[in-house]
């Protein structure tokens, strides 16, 4: 979205909360919520039963939930809808993308509503700070995760690999890759699914390295452990061949691939346990992720945000939603139904929990993997950055041009475009 555009919606301005009591508020009168949000399959039928929930506790409230695409199709349509005036009330955002929005006031400033909500202090760490941008919250998380590494014991079985092979290096990933294809490779099979872009920033993070400093904002897309990250998982398609190039140039196609049982091992996040579990039964495996030369993983997923320019009571009505989402009942739905983390301190004690902890292996890798977990940056140019980055990884996996020399020029790209949106 032009920098000139998105100045035109206003900041927001103050809505009197008399009415919060905690984390409920009166709705005077019927209010429909219009809530865009990236959820198909089983995670819709878990968000329905949310919703379903939701109204059935609060008469006169209608949520009208559109599934409008992936994290990058929102981002896309809501640039279209805010200049036509058709931008929803509430929407999900990536926990990375939500800065350029918030920025130029197109997300109201939550924090009223947060500070007066007793949900605040149910949350965890990670959970009340993603939403955090220039000391304002704006989005409150719904679904969080973190990348973990999924396996087809069967497909290791046929392979000759054991089900504790060792998986904690690039170099443990290669070896298990290679033995995969040069096994079962002539009945199509291949050993990994290529990277998607969460998968490649935990491989980076795991290599020591980021892509963007979270916390000083210094742009890391040339340091020398990322581009050896860039260079190794480049090299798992167009060098080694142990992943398809289908899943270079559409990403769903490498997972979708792993879930048909045609690849032994992918990098996803938590998030697709439960397509996963469903897929492939006992022989979805979930371990942590490689710590390659240090052990540290993304924070990803997205929180709910309210539009600016939404009426204040049809507002009042989207955080009565969002708080009652992330209450750890609704948590715990959530949670037991896809396999995104907890946010909520309080979802662990709630029997839905209880009974996917116990009976579903490998739901709480994420879970473990919250002690070397780390957020991501926020600022408007990480939209950019993310948005520019497919492109240049496909002709880095596919063999077409050098990682060193993209990195490089898309380093210096990236700085001059963080400089010139914060003109």
């Amino acid at each position: 979205m032009g920098d000139k555009m998105i100045a035109k919606v206003g900041k927001m301005s103050g809505v009197g909360l008399l009415a919060l009591l905690g984390s409920t508020m009166l709705v005077s009168a019927d209010v429909t919520v219009e809530f865009w949000h990236s959820f198909g399959g089983g995670s819709g039928e878990a968000l329905a039963q949310i919703i379903e929930n939701f109204e059935a506790e609060n008469d006169g409230i209608t949520i009208d939930a559109q599934e409008i695409g992936n994290y990058n199709d929102i981002v896309t349509k809501l640039q279209a809808a805010i200049p036509a005036q058709r931008a929803p009330d509430a929407v999900i955002m990536e926990v990375t993308r939500y800065g350029l929005f918030a920025d130029r006031g197109v997300l109201k400033d939550l924090t009223p509503y947060v500070d007066a909500d007793p949900l605040k202090d149910d949350l965890f760490g990670f959970a009340r700070e993603v939403g955090v941008y220039e000391d304002k919250n704006y989005i409150v998380p719904f679904n969080s995760s973190t990348p973990v590494l999924y396996f087809n014991k069967a497909i290791f079985e046929r392979a000759g690999l054991s089900e504790d092979t060792p998986l904690n290096t690039y170099d443990d990933l290669l070896a298990a890759a290679q033995q995969i294809t040069d096994t079962l490779g002539d009945e199509g099979i291949t050993g990994i699914a290529a990277p998607g872009q969460f998968a490649r920033w935990g491989l980076i993070m795991g290599n020591d390295s980021d892509l963007i400093d979270s916390v000083s904002g210094e742009i890391l897309l040339d340091a020398p452990n990322t581009i050896e990250a860039y260079e190794f998982m480049a090299s798992l398609v167009h060098e080694h061949e142990v992943a398809s190039p289908d899943g270079v140039t559409q990403e769903n196609n490498g997972r979708d691939a792993f879930l048909a049982g045609r690849v032994g091992m992918m990098i996803n996040s938590t998030g697709n346990y439960g397509r996963a579990a469903s897929s492939l039964g006992d022989d979805a495996v979930v371990v942590p992720m490689p710590c390659n030369k240090v052990c540290a993983v993304p924070i990803g997923g997205a929180g709910i945000g309210i539009l600016s320019t939404s009426d204040s009571e049809v507002q009042d009505a989207a955080y009565q939603f969002i708080s009652f989402a992330a209450s750890a009942e609704s948590n715990a739905l959530w949670f037991s139904e896809t396999g995104y983390m907890p946010i909520n301190q309080q979802t662990a004690q709630q029997p839905l929990a209880i009974e996917a902890l116990a009976e579903k292996p490998g739901i709480d890798v994420a879970i473990n993997q919250l002690d070397f977990a780390r957020g991501r940056p926020r600022p408007p140019v990480v939209t950019w950055m993310r948005a520019s980055e497919y492109d240049l990884w496909q002709a880095m996996a596919l063999g077409q041009r050098d990682p060193s020399e993209v990195l490089t020029e898309f380093a210096e790209s990236t700085r001059a475009e963080a400089e010139r949106l914060e003109r």
